[in-house]
């Protein structure tokens, strides 16, 4: 596992739930918006963070957190991401993984395992559009199984960033429609970032709250709860 960030305590990341955030390092998405572009290439030069001293952290702070939540980059492309997994569990917290779906056989094996409590997935944009937002070509029928995966697990969410000349409410529509019956979606609003992988997304304005509200209201009949998160 290349682990490149920790952060101690969040309120946000994992729902009802106190937790830890653990940032792996590495991505097969390039999207435009990323703002954690220091996560997406695998760079010889960036400090990391040892597994060893990430579990002496959670050992001292298992009174305080409820659980964990480990993302990325995309930590699904670390093969040993179930050995540690396995080792948090085994420490008594509930484990939140983010991923970006293009691993459906980690999925499987993670879930198979009991190492997951609750599984977020980014859905980028409608199938045509994918490649496009993300900037490089993928396998799409791996998002497919992975949405097929997820929808099944007991505890979930999906979720579009919704980036200004990226995303519009037509694209909104077609994802709900692709996830159709799907629990729970969140319209994850845009934050222009100094750090973003293309400079012309750090200073462009996000949808006002009335645009992300009549993109909500339309894809409530495809879905049975769909939110904003700011």
């Amino acid at each position: 596992m290349l682990i490149g960030g920790l952060q101690k305590i969040s309120l946000i990341d994992y729902p009802d739930k106190i937790c830890s955030v653990i940032f792996t390092i590495g991505c097969n998405f390039k999207c435009k918006f990323c703002y954690n572009p220091e996560l997406v290439l695998i760079n010889s030069q960036q400090p990391t963070i040892k597994q060893e001293d990430i579990f002496k952290f959670l050992k001292k702070k298992k009174k305080f957190i409820d659980g964990v939540c480990v993302t990325g980059g995309e930590p699904t492309l670390h093969q040993d991401l179930p050995e540690f997994l396995e080792q948090i569990k085994k420490m008594g917290f509930l484990v939140k993984l983010d991923t970006n779906g293009t691993n459906p056989k980690m999925l499987k094996k993670l879930i198979k395992k009991k190492l997951v409590d609750y599984i977020a997935m980014d859905i980028k944009a409608p199938f045509l559009k994918y490649e496009k937002i993300i900037g490089k070509k993928i396998d799409l029928s791996k998002i497919k199984e992975s949405i097929k995966i997820i929808i099944n697990f007991p505890d979930y969410e999906f979720r579009t960033t919704v980036a200004p000349n990226l995303v519009t409410e037509e694209d909104i529509i077609f994802i709900a429609k692709q996830i159709k019956g799907a629990k729970k979606y969140f319209l994850q609003q845009f934050v222009p970032s100094e750090k973003m992988i293309d400079e012309k997304y750090k200073k462009l304005k996000p949808y006002p709250m009335e645009i992300l509200k009549k993109m909500r209201d339309k894809t409530k009949k495809y879905i049975k709860t769909v939110k904003i998160r700011m």
